[in-house]
């Protein structure tokens, strides 16, 4: 059976639209907040009453830069904005205002890291729009109902080339354009509430060919796993029915997360004319070198750099490194951290040590943690210098350090007698102890089975409460084993 699919290759593009973070909505100040009352966040301009004239929104075209310049896209200076003419009823004005043959950002690429390797998706356009609303039809049994509230509210649409070949190749390249999106501050991309949003294209051909496939769509995917299950589903079936002598049709289907399979919504076998033309109500806009230089300025380390960063000056494992970017929140603190210490492995060991595990404990963001990065490279040094064990530092100091977040670390393992004995005469006894405990495991030791050194250090490490210096209680065990 894997013979047969194996014959094929499965050609993806993916066409992600991202609600961007701005007060208000693309051609009004009518608030872009999600949430609110149905029919709230309207007014005459959003539902195209007859006399009102939209007016564009300046951050909206900021933000849609920031992004194209992340994604090293070349920015257009010449834009300008066009009437896309359909029908629905959650489209108040009978058309949608988007751009069309001059998006903002044209090109550019991704990049993206597989067990397959690391490769660049490359991008057709990022151009911005505004939102329709949305229909209920969950409210009652005989209607469906329309809420505006999100009609207006501006969106990039960010269209890859058909460039990936496999699930896993656009669950990366999905999670990489969310981290950015929250790198940069333009998107939440939370995919739950809807304000970043995918619809994937999808079709194979037999390997070797260079000719695409009928192209399916798939739609209503409301998480990066739910795309990766739905195109696994996809491919799986247009394999299937080519198998089987069937033939496929240029269709959009929706996706359904409960079954893990999908159902055909309308046929596409004529591509739509939506009789585009220049939307007369908005004057084409210019953007000058200065304008996008100074946006340019403004871009954030992106994770790219960082982790490029963490490995080669940092000296940290690619994987430890991505984890810390994977949250521009976790990021910020371990540049803040790193700041104020030179430890830069031990650092990332906190972070992704005793620091996650209080956040997965507590379902918290590293917003809410409360020792400053300061404290807890003080913690950092503590350890270092050898005062304190790592595991006592964890364990004991740290808690206290949470609850306690204006006393020092040395005050608190002072206070709780949790500073190690570096006296050899104090420690030289526990050791004496641990060994007449256990003569067999000595003589073991002595016979060759060095691998027990590590139970004679954790006997003596427990019998001093852990207050026993690691690196001379091993030099002591050492010198003492040899008789």
């Amino acid at each position: 059976m894997s013979d047969i699919y194996s014959k094929y290759e499965t050609v993806i593009g993916l066409e992600v639209h991202a609600q961007l973070l701005t007060d208000s909505k693309l051609f009004c100040s009518d608030s872009a907040a999600f949430g609110g009352a149905p029919n709230t966040h309207i007014s005459a301009i959003s539902l195209a009453h007859p006399g009102t004239l939209p007016r564009m929104n300046r951050k909206a075209a900021e933000y849609a830069i920031k992004l194209g310049l992340a994604c090293h896209c070349e920015i257009e200076k010449d834009n300008y904005f066009a009437r896309k003419n359909y029908f629905y009823p959650d489209l108040p004005k009978g058309y949608q205002v988007s751009q069309h043959t001059a998006p903002i950002c044209k090109g550019g690429y991704v990049p993206v890291v597989t067990d397959a390797g690391s490769r660049q998706i490359q991008l057709n356009r990022i151009h911005l729009e505004e939102d329709a609303g949305k229909l209920l039809h969950d409210q009652d049994p005989a209607n469906s109902y329309v809420d505006y509230n999100r009609a207006g509210v501006p969106l990039v649409e960010i269209v890859s080339e058909p460039d990936m070949h496999t699930s896993d190749e656009a669950y990366a390249y999905l999670t990489e354009l969310r981290r950015l999106v929250r790198y940069l501050g333009v998107c939440d991309g939370n995919m739950e509430e809807g304000s970043m949003r995918c619809d994937a294209n999808i079709s194979v051909r037999i390997k070797g060919t260079t000719t695409l496939g009928t192209k399916v769509e798939v739609k209503n995917m409301n998480s990066i796993r739910n795309v990766k299950r739905a195109i696994d589903n996809e491919v799986k079936r247009q394999i299937d029915l080519l198998e089987a002598s069937g033939t496929l049709i240029q269709e959009t289907r929706s996706f359904d997360a409960a079954t893990g399979s999908s159902f055909s919504l309308r046929s596409k076998e004529e591509a739509n004319d939506y009789r585009y033309f220049p939307e007369p109500d908005l004057a084409p806009f210019h953007l000058t070198d200065e304008f996008i230089a100074a946006i340019r300025a403004t871009l954030p380390a992106l994770p790219e750099e960082l982790i490029r960063k963490y490995t080669t000056a940092y000296g940290l494992s690619e994987y430890d490194a991505r984890v810390i970017c994977d949250d521009k929140g976790t990021a910020d603190y371990f540049e803040s951290l790193t700041a104020v210490t030179t430890q830069y492995k031990a650092a990332a060991n906190w972070m992704l040590g005793p620091v996650k595990s209080w956040l997965n404990e507590h379902s918290a963001d590293i917003s809410r943690f409360p020792v400053t990065p300061a404290a807890l490279a003080a913690l950092i040094h503590l350890t270092d210098s050898g005062k304190v064990s790592f595991s006592i530092a964890s364990s004991r100091i740290l808690p206290e350090m949470i609850t306690a977040t204006t006393e020092d670390p040395l005050a608190i393992a002072t206070r709780l007698n949790l500073l190690q004995d570096t006296n050899a005469d104090n420690i030289s006894p526990i050791i004496d102890e641990v060994l007449a405990k256990y003569p067999d495991k000595v003589a073991a030791f002595r016979g060759g089975k060095k691998g027990l050194m590590s139970l004679f250090v954790g006997e003596v490490m427990k019998l001093s409460k852990g207050k026993a210096d690691p690196r001379l209680t091993n030099e002591l065990l050492a010198e003492k084993l040899k008789g």
